[in-house]
């Protein structure tokens, strides 16, 4: 007898973490003050060009290490199978990387029933770009290993939209214990700056990096390295200590950015001394400009438009329909990609 196939029928695919990452999760709470550590997923929706590829790779890498740096999408996967994988690992947030006619689109929401942020970016720049237009870049392997601190700047105004703003990038990252937190664990930290005039956002990553005050780089190199210095070309060896002068080589140190430290951070940082603070960006670089608040995730009750419609609720169903307009292939593409989609995932 004939069996007829159901061309129309949707498969759910579910989106695949590396076998490493299941078994290296990482905890729900913090065993220091109790509250959830949040988690997210970045993943796009619909074709991205290379660049826009390459910015959802950097905000994966910003997220870490809760996130997951290897995730894999499929043509099939729709928010639903996110949604699915997202509560048992614990994931609280979402962000969602999108191309319209006009701009690239990020969406931030709060799992599983939202709010969902949508912002346009005007402009960006990679990790890469900001790598290449500097003299010392400087990207540790163990940068990455504990998550960024977070500053908001010029959101202290009475508008609505601003403090849920607000209230959804500090959830974003886990909360410090000014108490028990380790210095040796602030390496990085996320920037954004609200311009009321222009209504954008500067969004921008930094890692922190602490230079005593007081010592050459001479030394401070030697004593890091711990590798034998060079003196052939010296008389006296007071001449290696005098000869690169005392301070910073590049800049002279400021009162304002020097902090006496309460603990050893290295070789040359020790207690009760005084470092200045130093900033290297590393990327990536946004300019946002939020235009919409959803009460659901990706759906629901509009809260906030810069366009001026406000209060209007979507209609059911609208949410596939949204996707599209961000670039998302419609049923029929993928339809063809269905059974090539499903043998990739069972090889996986």
């Amino acid at each position: 007898m004939a069996r007829f196939h159901n061309s129309k029928t949707k498969v759910f695919v579910k989106p695949i973490v590396k076998k490493q990452q299941q078994q290296q999760q990482q905890p729900n709470v913090d065993h220091i003050t109790g509250n959830k550590i949040p988690k997210s997923f970045v993943f796009s929706r619909g074709k991205l060009p290379g660049p826009l590829r390459q910015l959802q790779m950097d905000l994966r890498k910003l997220m870490l290490p809760y996130t997951a740096l290897k995730l894999k999408e499929k043509k099939r996967n729709n928010l639903k199978d996110f949604l699915n994988v997202a509560g048992p690992m614990g994931v609280t947030h979402f962000l969602i990387l999108s191309k319209t006619e006009t701009s690239p689109v990020l969406r931030v929401a709060k799992t599983p029933q939202g709010p969902t942020l949508t912002f346009k970016i005007h402009e960006y720049s990679l990790a890469v770009d900001i790598a290449q237009s500097q003299l010392r870049p400087r990207c540790p392997q163990d940068l990455f290993k504990n998550p960024p601190l977070i500053v908001l700047s010029g959101f202290a105004a009475a508008d609505e939209q601003l403090r849920l703003t607000t209230m959804m990038f500090k959830n974003i990252f886990p909360d410090i214990d000014i108490n028990t937190v380790k210095l040796s664990s602030c390496q990085r930290i996320v920037l954004l700056n609200y311009n009321k005039d222009t209504k954008l956002i500067d969004f921008r990553h930094y890692s922190i990096r602490l230079q005593p005050v007081g010592i050459s780089r001479r030394i401070r190199k030697f004593v890091q390295n711990h590798q034998v210095p060079d003196l052939r070309n010296l008389q006296d060896v007071s001449d290696f200590i005098t000869k690169a002068g005392y301070g910073s080589e590049s800049e002279a140190d400021e009162e304002a950015a020097t902090v006496t430290l309460t603990s050893d951070l290295s070789r040359v940082n020790r207690a009760s001394t005084k470092s200045a603070v130093k900033l290297q960006e590393i990327g990536p670089r946004m300019t946002l400009q939020l235009t919409k608040i959803e009460g659901g995730l990706c759906s629901g009750e509009v809260m906030f438009s810069e366009y001026g419609n406000g209060g209007n609720k979507k209609k059911p169903g609208n949410e596939e329909g949204n996707e599209k307009e961000d670039g998302e292939d419609s049923d029929d593409d993928d339809e063809a990609d269905n059974d090539e989609d499903m043998e990739e995932s069972e090889e996986d």
